[in-house]
């Protein structure tokens, strides 16, 4: 499978951002990729007011996703994967209302999955929760040419119960569009954390960083025994790697750990709001 981040910055105007989406999924599919991924809240960013992105929200039928749905009609075979703040059903986000941070997959100009970010971000000072509810689902699995592909969303890479979920779900290739903000570590949070769930599991990680003033960058693509095979600086980009199912098999065989697992499968807690 060749897979594409496209790394770029997310700025305040949704009109703007979904042409900069557009035009990085018509890169990705001239170049032959299967599978893009952009950055987390692809429809509008602001290190200045963290609101903005929730007093953004729009429904999946309004104009940004409707937007991508038409590039994406137009570049078959390609499949997409971002998210984007959409409203609770029945809360006005402009007048405070909370939305769901949302991951889509969007291949041949329609939704073929949905995820809604179960672990929110109230961490180093942060409170993701005051503006975003949580998800009350395991994610889905996507069929991307012949490999299994499982979906997380930023702040999600922190909790590996979720990455080996997917992982004895069946998953091949995790995908983690993210918007992960600077400070002391961070970057090499990053990189451990996606390392980590790439070797622990045995599968492909791909994730996507916004590149913004608030934001690291540095989007990667690392394979099941933990090498980094692409990786972005602190500046817009678009990655391309080739992810071989031979070399899954190979780290399988030779590190079986899920093979050789003795707890349960993990499970999403009943009424979580899992932070």
């Amino acid at each position: 499978m060749k897979v594409a981040i496209g790394q770029y910055v997310v700025g305040k105007d949704p009109i703007a951002n979904a042409e900069q989406a557009s035009a990085t999924i018509v890169q990705a599919h001239h170049a032959g990729a299967h599978l893009l991924v952009l950055p987390e809240m692809a429809l509008a960013l602001d290190a200045a007011d963290p609101d903005l992105a929730r007093r953004s929200a729009q429904p999946l039928t309004g104009p940004f996703v409707t937007t991508l749905r038409h590039a994406s009609a137009d570049a078959p075979g390609l499949t997409v994967v971002f998210t984007v703040p959409v409203p609770v059903e029945g809360n006005d986000t402009q007048d405070g209302g909370k939305a769901y941070n949302t991951q889509l997959a969007l291949r041949d100009g329609k939704i073929v999955a949905e995820y809604r970010k179960i672990h929110l971000y109230d961490a180093f000072n942060m409170q993701e929760s005051k503006r975003i509810a949580p998800g009350d689902a395991v994610p889905p699995l996507l069929d991307i040419d012949g490999m299994k592909v499982g979906m997380m969303t930023c702040y999600d890479v922190r909790f590996p119960e979720l990455a080996r979920r997917l992982a004895i779900d069946g998953a091949d290739v995790l995908v983690l569009p993210s918007a992960w903000i600077k400070g002391p570590m961070k970057e090499w949070h990053w990189e451990v954390l996606c390392t980590a769930r790439a070797l622990e599991n045995t599968c492909y990680m791909v994730a996507c960083g916004e590149c913004g003033p608030r934001n690291i960058g540095a989007s990667m693509v690392i394979d099941p025994l933990g090498v980094c095979i692409a990786r972005a600086a602190e500046t817009p980009a678009l990655l391309f790697a080739e992810l071989l199912p031979q070399r899954i098999a190979e780290a399988r065989a030779a590190l079986p750990s899920l093979a050789n697992r003795r707890f349960e499968t993990p499970a999403l807690a009943v009424n979580s709001h899992s932070r």
